[in-house]
């Protein structure tokens, strides 16, 4: 077995990893602040960057804005001169238009009422079709996450994009690698990316760290580091 075989299956002190697969941390970032980039950052670069091919100028939805990945994708498409439309609960407005969106709107507004955009960055996974109808003619759409209650029409969405027109939904998971790390570091240092971890718990406090995350409306994400105490995560930048 490799030795990531199997990350994000279990919490612990120490993990061992190959030195290729390790990458230097933003300068002035705590690894607090710095691992919540990890996976969420990775993945928001992945779909922008490599699947959805982002442009400047062009129009982005982000749907689940507030969440870990929603949060960097918002930066990230800030940081490349999109106009950036995000889509969160209420309570999360603040949390969002600081990380630099353009418009923020209540996630359980109609589909339907929305714009077009040329690119959907999709967290949630529900109601796909419907979400495609909302594409420019040359949009692009990049889900990470299928709808738990109905899997078969999801799938059968994603699969039908890509054989009738355009209007493309790519599905796809995130493997974090260090080109990834060193490009979502050179944001941080130049301050087109903040930290998005919401809470820092102690190893001790595992189980406070996971209600909290059950309860929602957590902004960005929950770390678990062992040997600190329980805090708000602080903005690297002061913000």
């Amino acid at each position: 077995e490799e030795p990531d075989d199997h990350a994000g299956e279990n919490t612990s002190e120490y993990v061992a990893a190959p030195a290729g697969r390790l990458a230097r941390m933003p300068q002035g970032w705590t690894p607090q602040d710095a691992v919540s980039l990890v996976a969420g950052g990775a993945t928001a670069l992945i779909g922008l960057r490599d699947k959805a091919r982002l442009r400047p100028g062009e129009r982005l939805l982000v749907r689940g804005a507030a969440g870990g990945v929603g949060s960097v994708a918002v930066q990230v498409g800030k940081a490349w001169g999109a106009h950036v439309t995000a889509l969160a609960h209420p309570r999360s407005f603040p949390f969002v238009r600081s990380l630099g969106a353009d418009e923020v709107i209540d996630y359980r507004r109609p589909l339907s009422d929305l714009d077009r955009f040329d690119v959907i960055f999709d967290t949630r996974g529900t109601e796909l079709w419907r979400l495609r109808r909302k594409l420019e003619r040359s949009g692009r759409m990049v889900a990470i996450a299928f709808d738990v209650d109905r899997p078969r029409r999801s799938l059968a969405t994603i699969a039908a994009s890509a054989v009738f027109g355009p209007r493309r939904i790519r599905f796809f998971l995130g493997r974090p690698v260090p080109d990834l790390f060193d490009e979502l570091r050179r944001y941080a240092e130049d301050g087109s990316l903040r930290s998005v971890a919401d809470r820092v718990y102690p190893l001790e406090r595992i189980q406070d760290a996971h209600a909290h995350a059950e309860a929602g409306g957590v902004h960005g994400k929950i770390v678990v580091a062992p040997g600190v105490s329980s805090t708000a995560a602080v903005d690297p930048r002061g913000a």
